[in-house]
């Protein structure tokens, strides 16, 4: 009795070994599948920020391509970017921005980033409910203009704009516009951005669709400006927040310099401020 008994439990403690083994190799097996399910996720490259390829039409605005509406479902996360009051602009190391503002009154009505030899002209127009804007103010730029071509481009349909500038020098820019809800974005590329493909000209066109646009409520006509502000920083927007909710005042805030009411495109404008971004928006210069 007692041999059998001495021999049952060999067995069971062979099973049990069998089993430990089992669970181990299992947890083992789920490990490395884990690992390699993190590395293919980390590998796998981002959607792209437009269309990859030229075309007439720009397709996907709003839902895979920005430029983004604040309202869009889609929208990325903008609390870091740099509020323009019209527009949000999103980070790109190396990159100055200069802010176009009238003469006279200091209003700001633009922006251009520079990075590199090329530089990106930005402005925010107020357009019609129910239809775009970019198609006629790319028909004027045309009539404007008899050596202006218009040709596809990731953003649909671009115009080729030969510009005089200081010293009698003609240069080429290439306008973009891009309709979302009752607004139109123009950006004006120039330098290489304008002319050739490269890294400077991806990541221009990166920067341009990244850029979040705030309408907004007041009654505009189409094609003038959406107001705008000085630049401010994310810590400067915050700090605001947080003084509005500390002063009970409903949650509203005032942002310093904010214009009232539209702005005539036609107004003449200069270079105001400059602001270097380094590793965050931490400097007005």
């Amino acid at each position: 009795m007692g041999l059998f008994g001495f021999g049952r439990k060999k067995r069971e403690a062979k099973e049990a070994r069998e089993a430990e083994e089992l669970e181990k190799a299992e947890k083992t097996e789920d490990a490395v599948e884990d690992a390699a399910a993190q590395a293919a996720d980390e590998q796998e490259p981002q959607s792209p920020a437009f269309p990859p390829a030229a075309a007439d039409t720009y397709v996907g605005r709003g839902e895979q391509y920005g430029p983004w509406d604040v309202n869009d479902e889609n929208v990325p996360d903008y609390d870091e970017y740099l509020d323009m009051g019209s527009y949000y602009l999103p980070f790109l190391l190396g990159i100055q921005l200069r802010i176009k503002a009238n003469r006279k009154t200091g209003q700001v009505l633009g922006a251009t980033i520079t990075f590199g030899a090329s530089s990106l002209e930005i402005e925010a127009f107020a357009a019609p409910k129910t239809m775009g804007l970019w198609d006629d103010m790319r028909a004027d730029l045309l009539a404007a203009n008899d050596k202006a071509t218009q040709k596809a481009g990731v953003f649909g349909t671009e115009v080729m704009l030969p510009v005089t500038i200081k010293g009698g020098r003609t240069v080429m820019t290439r306008v973009v516009g891009i309709d979302g809800p009752r607004w139109m974005l123009r950006g004006v590329f120039s330098g290489r951005a304008a002319v050739a493909e490269g890294p400077e000209t991806d990541a221009l066109n990166k920067f341009f669709a990244d850029i979040v646009v705030e309408r907004g409520d007041e009654p505009l006509a189409p094609r003038d400006l959406i107001p705008m502000h000085p630049p401010v920083t994310p810590k400067q927007r915050r700090a605001a927040e947080q003084a509005a909710a500390d002063a009970e005042d409903n949650g509203k805030r005032d942002v310093p310099g904010k214009p009232k009411g539209p702005f005539d495109s036609d107004q003449q404008v200069q270079v105001e401020t400059t602001l270097s971004r380094g590793p965050m928006f931490s400097e007005v210069r």
